[in-house]
């Protein structure tokens, strides 16, 4: 009796999931005209206008270019920063080993709205202003809580005995992180990436605090910035925000196993 209660809650939440997205994408096919008189409805005709006049639009792909080389930035450095992080606290047995992972952890506690003001004022002092580097090292780093949670167990779960024959073979513990442990970590490396990239590729916070210029601006910026402008033409911001939300989708949805995967491991561990 449990099973159709389980499946129709899973039916439910894909709708809810689902539906506004769908809403989004058909909305772009669709004219002004139609949306008011039948928000709801579907294409009748499809038009393809709203589309194409984004896609052929210099403003939406230089957002995405600023999107994509502030995403890889930040998950580049959130990976290779939290794989050293993890290798340490999960191999190495040192004073205040588990203090420093408790405060990693607290750092999941910690919102981002509520470091606005001293990462402006950091991000000013350092004339990181108006730079990628300014919103993908803060991104970087508010992701790396996560990352080194994740990390962690998967490393500590990696056998001793792997460690003792590479040091018999004459590695280093050094040789033996970069040769072994991130190859046999490449699971949760993945996951951490993924979550990465597509927290830094959704974020509007840290982009709206460092960018003034629109030639900087981020998909997430580009899209609240394309609202204000056309705010009357509906059908075309709903076309802008199909598009902007398309590569996150995609690439979530080629990753979702190895995010799982990831994430099993790291629980196991």
């Amino acid at each position: 009796m449990r099973a159709p209660w389980r499946y129709l809650a899973a039916l439910v939440v894909v709708a809810v999931t689902l539906l506004p997205m769908l809403f989004v994408i058909l909305g772009g096919f669709r004219s002004n005209a139609q949306l008011n008189a039948s928000p709801a409805g579907l294409p009748d005709p499809w038009l393809f206008d709203n589309y194409i006049a984004i896609l052929t639009s210099s403003n939406f792909w230089l957002f995405l270019v600023n999107s994509a080389v502030i995403a890889v930035t930040a998950t580049t450095v959130t990976v290779v920063l939290g794989a050293m992080a993890a290798y340490a606290l999960s191999r190495y047995s040192f004073r205040g080993r588990e203090g420093l992972y408790t405060l990693f952890a607290a750092g999941l506690l910690f919102p981002i709205g509520v470091a606005s003001l001293p990462v402006y004022l950091l991000l000013k002092q350092l004339h990181l202003l108006e730079t990628w580097y300014g919103v993908a090292l803060p991104e970087a780093a508010f992701s790396l809580p996560v990352t080194i949670i994740i990390l962690r167990p998967f490393m500590a779960a990696i056998p001793g005995e792997i460690e003792d024959a590479a040091a018999v073979d004459g590695a280093t513990r050094l040789g033996f992180f970069w040769r072994i442990m991130i190859p046999l970590s490449r699971p949760a490396l993945v996951t951490v990436a993924v979550l990465a990239f597509l927290t830094s590729w959704n974020g509007y916070q840290l982009p709206l605090l460092a960018f003034t210029d629109q030639a900087h601006f981020t998909l997430p910026l580009g899209v609240a910035t394309f609202q204000s402008q056309y705010s009357q033409d509906t059908a075309s911001i709903l076309a802008f925000t199909a598009l902007s939300m398309l590569p996150a989708l995609v690439f979530f949805v080629f990753a979702e196993r190895r995010i799982v995967g990831g994430l099993v491991g790291s629980v196991k561990g």
